[in-house]
């Protein structure tokens, strides 16, 4: 669909209007609405349930106000919001990234809210209710942390990196993404593992990761955080020559990017 200049700035403007309502909401009803004490009860089945529960919730709440404001877009939730749309503007939606985190009470959880025109991410915003930090960029404007542009940092030698990453849920891509880590590992300053896939590429952002990579990400999971990145100044991408999936999502400056993602191809980085 073509837009006109005037037209994209202020649909654009728009668009980042309703994803900072949508996620400040969310991520007051995930605050407020978690039990004191559901850490203390973290092996049992009822916290999950009431996790689950709060993810839904808030993904009822940011699809409700969505299709209240712009009836015609596209919808993509991890939790199961799927709508064709016709407008040509698609939602991706992950209402609470980083589930273990926030099960356990760290603070490393965030709403993550992505907006797509023609199939490209133009406005991202993730919202960390308990770091009192909201992440966002539009396609061209820069990258924002509450309101404050910041960029990400010029790459330092390889030996020097600290990297952020992640790991699955099943056994045997664990087992293989450990196998990554070990030889990974003796190669860079460190390796962090923060539990949020948005949040690690908006700290990237920050400058305070030097590198992200991780297999097994969602478009939920990196729609926003990735466009972050980008805006702030990294260069994102999957396998060499190949965009940011599910296979492999990458993040770093140029000048660590192409060595990063370089040595994690030839490490099996993409495959289990």
């Amino acid at each position: 669909m073509p837009y006109e200049r005037t037209t994209v700035e202020d649909l654009d403007r728009e668009l980042l209007e309703i994803a900072l309502d949508a996620a400040e909401r969310a991520g007051a009803l995930l605050r407020d609405g978690r039990p004191g004490d559901l850490a203390v009860a973290a092996t049992k089945t009822s916290p999950i349930d009431v996790v689950t529960e709060m993810d839904i919730a808030a993904e009822k709440l940011i699809t409700g106000l969505i299709a209240e404001r712009r009836p015609d877009d596209g919808l993509l939730g991890e939790e199961g919001a799927s709508v064709q749309g016709s407008s040509g503007v698609r939602w991706v939606i992950d209402p609470l990234d980083g589930t273990v985190n926030y099960l356990y009470g760290l603070p490393s959880w965030a709403v993550s809210i992505a907006a797509q025109r023609d199939g490209r991410t133009v406005v991202g915003v993730v919202a960390a209710p308990m770091r009192r930090e909201t992440y966002h960029a539009v396609l061209g404007g820069g990258a924002h942390v509450n309101g404050a542009a910041v960029r990400c940092r010029t790459a330092p030698a390889f030996e020097q990196a600290l990297i952020g990453t992640g790991f699955g849920y099943l056994t045997e891509r664990r087992a293989a993404q450990a196998e990554v880590v070990r030889a990974l590992l003796p190669r860079v300053r460190d390796i962090r593992r923060g539990g949020s896939a948005a949040i690690d590429l908006c700290d990237l952002g920050c400058g305070r990761l030097d590198g992200y990579y991780e297999r097994g990400l969602n478009a939920w999971d990196y729609a926003a955080g990735e466009l972050f990145a980008r805006e702030a100044g990294a260069l994102t991408g999957g396998r060499p020559g190949q965009p940011a999936s599910t296979e492999l999502t990458v993040a770093a400056p140029a000048g660590l990017f192409e060595p990063l993602q370089g040595l994690l191809d030839e490490l099996g980085a993409w495959h289990d």
